[in-house]
């Protein structure tokens, strides 16, 4: 960010910086939330939150075939520490179905349902529509590098890429 120094005790307009890792985190952090109120908005007009989405989307990915509760959890874009309570509510609006496996009875599998492919169906459109408000001022080679530098900075805090 311009006028934004980077060493020890950088400050613009008065806020201060320990390091530039704290500036740049902070940076990423409220950036974050000024694009995840975008998101929370359009979801909540569909009675989901954005990891409920999340999870329907993943499921509809891999439809027909089902996928066991564990893979889901670690596939989402952020930790869900209560998959099982996440389920629960989307099985109960009729968007999941689950069933355990028969060859390991401990295994949950879900799958979307019709009905919950209706709903990501119908979400794609104003979805677009808000990722285009969050970030389509940037330029395509602007975003690709937001991606890379994204990518790079998570790359030693998790096993790999799985949620894609």
């Amino acid at each position: 960010m311009r006028g934004m120094g980077t060493g020890k005790g950088a400050s613009r307009g008065g806020r201060r910086f320990d390091s530039p890792e704290q500036e740049a985190f902070l940076n990423l952090w409220r950036t974050y939330d000024r694009l995840r109120a975008l998101e929370d908005d359009l979801f909540a007009a569909f009675e989901l939150t954005p990891q409920q989405y999340n999870l329907l989307r993943l499921l509809k990915a891999d439809r027909p075939d089902p996928v066991p509760t564990l893979a889901l959890a670690e596939r989402l874009v952020s930790r869900a520490p209560d998959i099982t309570r996440m389920l629960d509510k989307l099985e109960a609006r009729g968007l999941i179905a689950r069933a355990r496996s028969a060859e390991d009875r401990r295994s949950v599998l879900v799958t979307v349902t019709d009905k919950g492919l209706e709903l990501v169906t119908k979400i794609a459109t104003p979805l677009r529509a808000c990722h285009a408000r969050q970030l389509g001022h940037l330029s395509p080679a602007q975003l690709a590098t937001l991606t890379e530098l994204l990518q790079a900075a998570r790359a030693p805090h998790e096993p790999s890429e799985t949620w894609k």
